[in-house]
């Protein structure tokens, strides 16, 4: 675990990258951040959290780290104890946790239950996107309060390691450790959503979506666009699957987990 701090006195904000080897989106991020040094209004932790597993370039040595938490000293696996040193680490501070995905190219956010910090930060993050987890955040680092998962970008890609940056800058200014941005300050890249107005749309988790095992995988429809009843939503070996109700998909991919294609999730509304 690698841990920068900026500023002077107990940072009460953090931001985490690399809890997974295979994306080194945030750890590359982080990296940037802090080399450009910035001048901090209040202090401010940044943490690259699976070292060792970036070094063999794999998801995780041992377990997944995201289902970890809140982890053991005495774990018999390197991550389950990595857990608990990097919760100490956030302890008391409001959480940005950078990671990629395999099944959407544009940064969404995803929060164990929306509330006031969510409420707060969300509305000033480049993303069109707030995805409530509930039940399904179990063992995930977003379980810890004031935590704000990001996924950047698709895994392993240039762009996501650059919105990962502009993520953390945006998050840095929403909580007060850099200055509000100002005209003529450097713009984000055109691949971060533009919003006319600062409006997030929010879903909730209901169900996931089982994939039994196949050779090939295929899938149909969109993530965050309304699936209507009857509609095709992904194959298994040609095996259609279609929708028994109407859902909105979150995290669906071919080939993105082993054993769910994703996860369906209702639309709640938006946060302004």
């Amino acid at each position: 675990m690698r841990i920068y701090e900026l500023g002077e006195g107990t940072p009460e904000v953090a931001v985490v990258g690399s809890v997974h080897g295979d994306e080194p989106c945030g750890e590359r991020a982080i990296e940037r951040f802090v080399a450009s040094d910035p001048d901090v209004e209040r202090p401010v932790k940044l943490i690259v959290a699976n070292e060792e597993a970036l070094a063999a370039d794999v998801r995780y040595l041992d377990e997944d780290l995201n289902r970890a938490f809140p982890g053991d000293p005495n774990a018999t696996t390197h991550e389950g104890r990595l857990a608990h040193d990097l919760v100490r680490e956030l302890r008391g501070k409001t959480v940005l946790s950078l990671h990629s995905t395999q099944s959407y190219a544009e940064p969404f956010a995803l929060v164990d239950e929306v509330g006031a910090v969510s409420r707060a930060i969300c509305p000033h993050l480049p993303i069109e996107y707030l995805v409530e987890t509930g039940s399904f955040a179990g063992g995930r680092l977003i379980d810890h309060a004031h935590t704000i998962e990001v996924e950047t970008g698709l895994q392993g890609t240039e762009e996501a390691a650059t919105n990962a940056y502009w993520l953390v800058r945006a998050f840095l200014s929403a909580t007060g450790v850099l200055p509000a941005p100002i005209e003529g300050d450097v713009e984000p890249p055109l691949s971060l959503p533009r919003r006319e107005e600062d409006e997030v749309t929010v879903f909730r988790l209901l169900d996931q979506i089982p994939k039994d095992p196949a050779e090939d995988y295929r899938v149909f429809v969109d993530n965050f666009q309304r699936v209507a009843p009857g509609d095709p939503v992904a194959a298994a070996d040609g095996e259609s699957y279609s929708a028994d109700s109407e859902f909105y998909p979150v995290l669906l991919s071919a080939y993105g987990y082993e054993d769910v294609f994703g996860y369906a999730a209702d639309r709640l509304g938006t946060l302004a």
